[in-house]
C-alpha cells in the first residue's frame, strides 16, 4: 500500500473529516457542510462546500472527485462537471459541483455524504513532437467503435 499524509484545514463548524467506509474502500467519503439543507431542483447544478482544505503538497499525486454511486443511481444525482480533479498545488475549499439529472427534487442534508475522492499518481508528460510515427498499428487512425461495438 501507498501513503501519504495531506494537509486538512478545517474552515466550518460544519465540515466532516472524509473518512474511508471499509477496509477495501478506494475512495474517502466527502460530506456536505452546510448548516441547513440544500435543495436541487430537477436540471439544476449547486456547489456544495466541504468545509475543507486539502493540500496535497506532492506534484507526484493528485486528487480525484467521484460521483457517489448510490446517488447517482437511486436520486440522479451526478457531479456537475462529471469528474473533479485537483492539482497538487490547489489550497482552497474543496467544494463539490452537484447536478440533479432526475424529474424530481433533491434534498441534501447537512452532513450527507455528496461525493468522494481518491488520490491518484500523476505522469506527466514530454511530448514528443514528429513528423510520422516510427510503425504503424493495425487500427491506425480508425476511433469512435472502429474495433467493434
Amino acid at each position: 500500500m501507498i501513503s501519504f499524509e495531506p494537509q486538512v484545514k478545517i474552515i466550518s463548524d460544519f465540515a466532516k473529516v472524509p473518512e474511508y467506509q471499509s477496509q477495501g474502500a478506494a475512495a474517502m467519503d466527502l460530506c456536505a457542510a452546510i448548516e441547513t439543507p440544500v435543495i436541487i431542483q430537477p436540471g439544476e447544478t449547486k456547489k456544495i462546500g466541504t468545509g475543507l482544505q486539502i493540500w496535497i503538497d506532492n506534484a507526484h499525486i493528485c486528487g480525484v472527485i467521484l460521483p457517489r454511486s448510490g446517488l447517482s443511481t437511486k436520486h440522479g444525482i451526478v457531479l456537475g462537471n462529471t469528474v473533479g480533479l485537483v492539482d497538487s498545488d490547489y489550497q482552497g475549499e474543496w467544494i463539490i459541483s452537484m447536478h440533479n439529472r432526475s424529474d424530481k427534487a433533491y434534498r441534501i442534508e447537512p452532513g450527507e455524504r455528496i461525493a468522494q475522492a481518491m488520490f491518484l499518481p500523476v505522469i506527466r508528460a514530454d511530448l514528443n513532437i514528429v513528423d510520422r510515427f516510427s510503425s504503424e498499428t493495425g487500427r491506425g487512425e480508425g476511433g469512435f467503435g472502429s474495433t467493434g461495438r
